[in-house]
């Protein structure tokens, strides 16, 4: 994970993950619309997936 995706992340969930897949960006967008604190969970979860 790099310092931008992390802060990116932190501000803008969805945004960060937009690079692994439409799947992911749905999820974090949905978790996002929950609240902003699942959708930053959600994110640095996938982000920090090595798969």
């Amino acid at each position: 994970m790099s310092f931008w995706r992390v802060l990116l992340a932190i501000l803008f969930p969805p945004l960060s993950v937009i690079g692994k897949g439409c799947g992911s960006f749905f999820i974090v967008l949905l978790l996002t619309f929950c609240g902003w604190v699942p959708g930053v969970i959600g994110a640095l979860v996938i982000l920090n997936n090595t798969n």
